[in-house]
C-alpha cells in the first residue's frame, strides 16, 4: 500500500504536460516510420524505380530530415520558440502525408509529399526532444531521466507497431490506405500537441546569438596572424570573444574529431530500412510459424532496442567491468563500429546466396539485425552521451545540431553512391554482394582507424 502511494505521488510530480508530449511522440513516430517502412519497395513496385534509384531517394529523404533538424532547432531557439515551430511544421508534415495518399499514382506529387514530410519531421525533431526538458522545475527535475525513458519507449513503440501494420495495410488495402493511415496518425499527433497548449512551459526564443560556433571560427580565420601570442588558430578570435567562448569552441572541435567517424556508421545503419528491405523481398520470410512481409522485418530493430538498452546498461557493461575490462565511451563506439561491419558481412553472405540463385531464410537477416541493434546501442546512444557530457554548457545545442548533421552526411554518402550506380557511373559494378562487401570494407577500415586513434584521445569529462 505504501509503495502504491509512493508511485502515485511520483506520477503527480510529473509535469501536467506529460500525457500530451508522450502521446504526440508515439503518434508522430508511427506516422514517420509507417511511411518510411514502405518507401523503398513502393518506389520500385509502383513507379518502376531501379533498386539503386529507390535507395537514392530513400537516403536523400533521410538526409533531408536530419538536415532540416539542424534548421528547425535554430528556428525554434532563435526566432519562433519550440511550441510554434512544432505546431507550424506539424501542419506541413500532415500535408506531406496527404500528398502520399492522394498522389500514389503520380511520381511528382508523391516526391513532393516526401519533401514536405522531411521538412516537417526533421524540423520538429530537435524541438520535441528539447521540449521535454523544458517542462521541469527545480522541484521535479530529478524525474527528467524517467520521462526521457518513457519518451524513448513511446518512440520505439510507435515505430515498431507502424512497421508491422503499414505493410499489412499495403498488401490488403493498397497504397492510399497504407499511406493514409500514417497521415491520420500525424493529424492525431498534431491535435494531441495542440490540446496540451495550456499545459506546456514555453520558453521564449533567445534571438540570434552573437557568439556562435560558426561565428567564432569565421572571425578567427579572418584574423589569422593578428594575435602574435596565439597558441591555436582559434586564439585569433580573442579580443572580440572572451577566453571562455574561445575555449568552448576548442572543446567542440575535439568532439568533432570523434564525430568525424560517425557518418559512416549512419551510412550503413540506415540501409536496414532500404537496401535490407529489398534483400528481404528475395528471401524466405517464414519465421516462427508466420509468413512475414519483407517490410515488416524492420520492426525487429525496434523490438530489440527496447530489450538491449536495459540489457547493456544493467547487465553486460557491469559484468565486463567486474571482469576488469574498463568500459569507456570510445571503446563502446569502437566496438559498435566493428559490430556494424560484422552485420554487413552477414548481409553480404546472404546476398551472395541470393546471387547464386538460393532463397535463404529470413533468420539470417534477423541475426544481422540483432548485431546491428547492439551496434546502435553502443554508437548512437553512447555518442550522444559522449557529446553532451563533454560539451560546454554554452555549446550543447551546437553539439546536438552537429550530431544531427552526422546522420545527414552519412545518408547523403549513400545517396551519392546509389545515384552513381543508377546513372552507370564508375561505381556501377557494385551490384549484388559486391555492394554490401564495399560497405563492409569501408566500415572495417574505419573501425580500425578509429580504434587506433581512440587510444590517443583523452576521455575526461568536460566541466
Amino acid at each position: 500500500m505504501q509503495n502504491q502511494e509512493g508511485f502515485i505521488k511520483q506520477i503527480r510530480r510529473f509535469p501536467s504536460s506529460t500525457p500530451f508530449i508522450v502521446g504526440n511522440e508515439a503518434a508522430e513516430r508511427f506516422s514517420f516510420y509507417g511511411m518510411k517502412a514502405l518507401l523503398t519497395t513502393f518506389l520500385i513496385q509502383q513507379f518502376a524505380y531501379s533498386e539503386a534509384s529507390a535507395n537514392e531517394v530513400t537516403h536523400l529523404f533521410i538526409t533531408g530530415a536530419y538536415f532540416f533538424s539542424f534548421l528547425g532547432g535554430m528556428l525554434a531557439d532563435w526566432f519562433l520558440g519550440k511550441y510554434k515551430t512544432i505546431l507550424y511544421l506539424s501542419l506541413i508534415y500532415c500535408v506531406g502525408h496527404a500528398c502520399l495518399a492522394v498522389f500514389d499514382m503520380n511520381p511528382s506529387g508523391f516526391l513532393f509529399g516526401i519533401f514536405l514530410i522531411a521538412l516537417g519531421a526533421g524540423g520538429i525533431k530537435p524541438c520535441v526532444s528539447a521540449n521535454v526538458g523544458d517542462q521541469f522545475t527545480e522541484e521535479n527535475k530529478d524525474l527528467i531521466p524517467k520521462l526521457y525513458d518513457i519518451f524513448y519507449f513511446s518512440i520505439n513503440v510507435g515505430a515498431t507497431v507502424s512497421m508491422l501494420i503499414t505493410p499489412w495495410l499495403m498488401k490488403t488495402f493498397g497504397p492510399a490506405i497504407a499511406f493514409g493511415v500514417p497521415g491520420i496518425l500525424m493529424g492525431l499527433a498534431s491535435l494531441i500537441f495542440f490540446a496540451g497548449r495550456k499545459k506546456y512551459v514555453m520558453l521564449p526564443p533567445t534571438g540570434f546569438p552573437k557568439a556562435t560556433f560558426l561565428g567564432i571560427n569565421y572571425y578567427a580565420i579572418r584574423n589569422l596572424g593578428k594575435v602574435p601570442e596565439a597558441k591555436s588558430w582559434l586564439d585569433n578570435a580573442l579580443g572580440k570573444y572572451s577566453a571562455e567562448q574561445v575555449d568552448n569552441t576548442k572543446a567542440v572541435w575535439k568532439i568533432i574529431g570523434v564525430f568525424t567517424f560517425i557518418p559512416l556508421f549512419w551510412a550503413l545503419y540506415d540501409q536496414n530500412g532500404s537496401e535490407w528491405v529489398i534483400q528481404a523481398t528475395k528471401m524466405n520470410t517464414d519465421f516462427l510459424g508466420m509468413s512475414w512481409l519483407p517490410e515488416q522485418i524492420q520492426s525487429i530493430n525496434g523490438i530489440l532496442i527496447l530489450l538491449f538498452i536495459p540489457l547493456f546498461s544493467a547487465v553486460i557493461y557491469p559484468a565486463l567491468e567486474k571482469l576488469g575490462i574498463r568500459i569507456t565511451p570510445l571503446r563502446k563506439i569502437g566496438t559498435g563500429f566493428i559490430l556494424t561491419a560484422v552485420s554487413f558481412a552477414i548481409i553480404s553472405y546472404i546476398q551472395l546466396m541470393i546471387d547464386e540463385g538460393q532463397k535463404p531464410v529470413i533468420a539470417w537477416q534477423i541475426l544481422a539485425y540483432t548485431i546491428l541493434t547492439a551496434a546502435e546501442v553502443m554508437v548512437s546512444i553512447t555518442g550522444l552521451e559522449y557529446a553532451y557530457t563533454r560539451a560546454p554548457a554554452a555549446m550543447k545545442s551546437t553539439i546536438m545540431a552537429i550530431w544531427f548533421l552526422t546522420v545527414a552526411i552519412g545518408n547523403y554518402l549513400v545517396t551519392l553512391i546509389n545515384g552513381n550506380i543508377a546513372s552507370g557511373g564508375f561505381l556501377a559494378g557494385l551490384e549484388g554482394a559486391s555492394y554490401f562487401l564495399f560497405f563492409t570494407g569501408l566500415m572495417t577500415a574505419t573501425s580500425l582507424i578509429f580504434i587506433w586513434m581512440s587510444t590517443r584521445m583523452k576521455e575526461q569529462v568536460a566541466a
